[in-house]
């Protein structure tokens, strides 16, 4: 039997991913005592492995495919194919900065501030380009964790990843500058991608994880409406693309069916129901695959 050898993020991107490929109809089972969890599907073996190092170990072959970022692509300079972009991250469906960030009070307002300075970083090698670019010699260490109390005392300035910037805001620091934005990949060894039945396998697993990504924030509404009130109806809803609009067993009335950003719910439905809308169901969705 052919089997995909996919590797999932272990670490800060672990639940969210689990939870995202429950909802593209994946059972995925971790036992804390396991680095291979167990799938419902016997066409996919899984392994958890750091997000840091999960291109690394595609670009050699041990895995098929894998999740991790932009990021750490371009910071292990890995030569795999990347087969589609999964826009989430911990807390949030969107993308991440790595910031280069100082301590409030820093007289720093710049890159350009840091020359011949000690900067603290997780990504050493994106980094050290950045500085590069910018025409400023500064030591990049490595950190190996707690990058945000390191300034002022063991650093000068950090790069560090951040989602909403609250962390950095809570340990004293301002971000100066953006280095990189990234977001989550799904990506492929090349001999994988060439694999007829592996590329298929990859290709089935991109189509449900971005239909779950596309309904994320999503809802489906249901409601019966009078022919004569339709345009009324119409107006108030907003729509992926256009609301289905069926017939009924009485020619009077028609079912309309649309998605809507379920935090516009509370707003709409209101409307609806003063536009002589009826038998409104809201409904959660698992995917959207457009």
């Amino acid at each position: 039997m052919s089997l995909l050898k996919l590797g999932l993020p272990k670490g800060s991107l672990q639940d969210a991913s689990l939870q995202l490929f429950r909802r593209a109809g994946y059972e995925i089972t971790v036992n804390p005592r396991s680095y291979f969890p167990s799938v419902d599907d016997e066409e996919i073996e899984c392994m958890l492995i750091r997000a840091q190092e999960m291109a690394r170990y595609v670009e050699d072959g041990v895995l098929d495919a894998g999740l991790t970022g932009k990021d750490w692509i371009l910071e292990n300079e890995a030569q795999v194919i990347e087969a589609a972009d999964l826009v989430y991250a911990k807390q949030t469906f969107g993308k991440v900065r790595w910031v280069l960030a100082v301590p409030e009070r820093s007289p720093f307002q710049s890159v350009k501030d840091l020359e011949g300075k000690i900067v603290a970083t997780e990504l050493v090698g994106v980094t050290k380009q950045y500085l590069a670019k910018s025409g400023v010699r500064a030591k990049v260490e490595f950190s190996w964790g707690a990058t945000e109390v390191k300034p002022p005392v063991l650093a000068d300035a950090i790069v560090e990843v951040t989602e909403t910037g609250s962390s950095l805001r809570a340990n004293g620091l301002r971000i100066i500058e953006t280095v990189l934005e990234s977001n989550t990949k799904l990506i492929a060894n090349r001999a994988a991608w060439e694999d007829v039945w592996k590329r298929q396998k990859i290709e089935t697993l991109v189509m449900l994880l971005q239909g779950a990504i596309e309904a994320a924030g999503k809802v489906g509404l249901m409601l019966n409406v009078r022919r004569a009130d339709l345009e009324r109806v119409l107006s108030v809803l907003p729509a992926l693309k256009r609301p289905t609009i069926s017939t009924l067993s009485d020619p009077d009335w028609v079912a309309v069916n649309t998605v809507i950003e379920e935090k516009t719910v509370r707003e709409i439905i209101p409307r609806l129901k003063a536009a002589n809308a009826q038998g409104i169901v809201e409904y959660p969705l698992n995917k959207i695959v457009v």
